[in-house]
This record gives C-alpha cells, structure tokens and sequence, in this order.
C-alpha cells in the first residue's frame, strides 16, 4: 500500500460531536483541510493527480479511537506482545492513538526510562503514542521535573503491582493530589483485602483455587475502598484524578456531578463479560480487577449513557496462552483486547443500546479532552487527519485467523459481530485498509496542551 499525501473522503456519513451527517473531508498533508456538508469541491479535486478519493457512500466516518490504556509490553515483556505487533493490531480495530502503562522491564519510573521507550516506539507504532510514568514512593523529584505536554500522564497503583510501584506511603498521595501538573489515573484495589481473601481461599483449596474465586478474592469491596479512598482525597483537595477500569455498580454511585473532574474509566470486557463466564474461558479471562457480576455489567453500561462513567478503554494485556493456560494462582492477569473494542461497542449500536455519537464521545472525544490532546479526537479543520471509516453492513468473525495480535487469542473467539473497520488512517496516511497494512508505520508522538 503506497503513502498519499492527500485525500478526499466523500459521501460519508460523519459522526462528530453529538452529531451524524453526510459530508466530504479534505485531507492534505495529514491534516484535515476542508470538511464539507453540502457543496463540495470533488469535481476541483478529481482534477488534482496528488488527491486519492476515497468513496465512503454508505460508510460511517468516525475520529479515530484514543485508547488511554494499553500495556503493549515493550521492552522486557516482549514474548507476549511489542510496539509493532499491538500497534498493528490496534488500527485494526479504528485506534489511532494509545497511552502505554508503566509495568514493563524496566518500569517506567524515571524520566530517563520513559525517554528511552519514547525513543523505542520510534517508526515501530502504527498509532500515535505516549506513555505513562508511574508514581512511587520515592519518585517526587523525577515527577516534578517531567515535561507536561509530552508525557500523559501519571500511573497510581493503589492495589497490586509489580515491583515498588505500590503507593504505600498516604503522605506521598496526598502530595500527588494537591501538586500535580498532569492528569492522574489510579488502579483501585485494597491491597490488605486481596491478600486475605487469597490466604482464606488457600486454606480453603490449597494451592488449585478454582477460577470461579477469582471476584471473591478481588473482590466489589476490596474495589470500592480502595476506589472511595482515593475519591475522599481528591474531593479533599479539589484534585482531577481518572479511576481506571471500574468494575461495580458500587462504585459508581461514589461520581457525582458535583466534581466532574473525579472521571470513571470503563473497559469494554466488563461490559461483555459477567462471572458467569469463569466456568467455559477459565483463566482466559483473568484479570484485574475481577470481572464480577452481570448485574454489574448493566449498571457500567446505564452509567456511560447517563454520563457517570466519563470513557471507554481496553486495558489490553496479552500475555501467551502458555501463561494463562495456569492455575489459578500462577496464569497472569490480563487480556488483549484492542482489535476489536470499536467492533464490540457497536454491537450496543445495534442491539439500541447506545447511540453512534455516545460511542464516539466516550471513546474519541472524552479522551482528548481528559488528557488535553493537542489536535486530535475530533474530525475538525486543522486537526491531525486521525480517522476511521466504518462499515456497518460487513460483519466481522472473531478467529484466531484473523487476530494480529501476537500472543494470537481473544476471550471473544467465536463472536460474529455487525460492522467491521474498512479503513483507519493515522496522521493523514491509510494504516489499514481491508486487511491490508501500510508497509512503514506513521505514529507519532502525542503532544499534550496543558
């Protein structure tokens, strides 16, 4: 697939902030130049040999996904999953900008270690991207010094972790709360909980606890302690803080619009999955927090309709099949998951669930303007031309076969959804097209206006 400088997009229907309507979008030079509801230039462009036309009649035309949370496992972790494999995977699926999490072989703790995987992701990254440092409890002068448009943001691990990046110390929390310059984002988990819900289900079963315990011992109240705990600060001192993958019903009556900078994240498994489930994928979809009940799944649905929960993420974390295929205790946590997070909100379109410009709010806009992304996440004059074109009419099968990610298992294998990603472009350029991938990627780092 050649490199084109410019493109017309015409005979789309557009679906930007709050709003579907059919239209042409003008890209040159990456960036989008012109964007047309009624008279278009299409008879002026048809005459420019530098102008490819993309016919988009009956396709929908959507800002490209901004994932705020991967782990793509690069460096040390590479037998599971690198820049290039996932990056690939993730246009696949309509994202065309991720934000990298912090636990990786060196973690990224330091200025100099997220300089380095910076420089790493560099013409490997098929999207644009960035990477979080994560707080510890000997980390504040590094923090301090860490430039504010170039990195994410900051990582709290407020329950298990590897490593020392576990915030133990409460004197270093409440310092990151009152004096950050970048947006906070916390996995909630109580720590002292899990590891006696661990030790009570170890007498119980030994070491071959079923997997079926696995939301008993991360369990709802280990979640909302923790998750309250953090809330009761930020509301302390007034801080913005991003609760990472939200995973009960309990916790989401702790947002209220009183203090809208306190945002929930919602990850599309637990919209999909219920406990239910452990018994026929086992250890497949372990992860952290737990997934829990179908009745939590409902309420994080309602809450991103009625606005509680801010954004849509994937926490992809792919780990081989030779891990997860463990025991309980031994199979890792974490699932891949970003080639299809686009495909599966859409099924919510389909089943009357939610609306296309909820989809696109929660998953394209929310994120740029929580992270205060430079030109990205709309489709506006002058913003980056990061763009998906959907096709609601061609299904998509879930199948090993057609995976790109390399650990080569999704817990949704045997799913046959509706709509399917035609064409994703990333910095003005076609990344994917039917199946077809650029030969060089073209991300980008992401540039922050704070």
């Amino acid at each position: 697939m050649l490199a084109q400088n410019n493109y017309f997009i015409y005979n789309a229907f557009i679906v930007n902030e709050g709003k579907i309507f059919k239209g042409d979008v003008l890209i040159q030079h990456g960036i989008i130049k012109g964007i047309y509801k009624e008279k278009s230039p299409v008879e002026d462009i048809w005459m420019e040999n530098d102008t490819m036309l993309v016919d988009a009649s009956g396709k929908y035309l959507i800002p490209g996904v901004i994932d705020t949370h991967v782990h793509f496992r690069e460096p040390g972790l590479t037998h599971k999953g690198c820049f290039l494999s996932e990056s690939k995977a993730a246009v696949a699926g309509g994202i065309t900008s991720v934000m990298d999490m912090p636990n990786v072989i060196p973690q990224t703790t330091s200025i100099s270690s997220w300089e380095e995987r910076m420089q790493s992701a560099k013409d490997k990254m098929y999207t644009n991207y960035s990477f979080y440092i994560a707080a510890t409890d000997a980390n504040s002068e590094e923090i301090k010094a860490l430039d504010k448009h170039k990195v994410c943001g900051l990582k709290l691990f407020l329950g298990s972790s590897t490593g020392n990046m576990l915030i133990v110390d409460n004197h270093v929390l409440e310092d990151l709360l009152q004096f950050h310059t970048i947006p906070l984002v916390a996995h909630c988990e109580d720590e002292a909980m899990i590891r006696a819900n661990t030790e009570q289900m170890k007498k119980e079963y030994g070491e071959e606890i079923p997997i079926e315990k696995h939301p008993f011992i991360r369990s709802e109240e280990a979640c909302y302690v923790s998750t309250e705990k953090i809330i009761s600060l930020a509301k302390k001192y007034r801080s913005q803080i991003h609760i990472l993958h939200v995973s009960t019903a309990k916790e989401l009556e702790l947002f209220t619009p009183e203090y809208p900078e306190i945002t929930a994240e919602v990850c599309v498994a637990y919209l999909f999955l219920d406990d239910s489930q452990y018994q026929t994928k086992g250890t497949l979809m372990k992860c952290n927090p737990a997934i829990k009940t179908a009745d939590d799944k409902k309420a994080l649905l309602q809450a991103l309709n009625n606005g509680i929960a801010y954004s849509i993420a994937s926490d992809h974390a792919p780990h081989t099949t030779e891990e997860k295929n463990n025991t309980y205790l031994k199979a890792p946590s974490g699932m891949p998951g970003v080639q299809h997070i686009l495909p599966l909100m859409l099924e919510f379109y389909f089943s009357k669930d939610m609306k296309l410009q909820t989809i696109v709010e929660k998953m394209c806009h929310a994120p740029a303007r929580l992270f205060q992304i430079e030109n990205r996440g709309f489709i506006k004059e002058n913003y980056q031309a990061d763009l998906v074109l959907l096709d609601l009419n061609k299904p998509t099968q879930i199948d090993t076969e057609s995976l790109y990610y390399q650990c080569g298992w999704s817990p949704f294998e045997g799913m046959l959804l509706h709509a399917s990603i035609e064409k994703t472009f990333v910095n003005g350029e076609i990344v994917y097209d039917n199946g077809n991938f650029a030969r060089n990627p073209t991300g980008k780092p992401l540039y922050f206006n704070r």
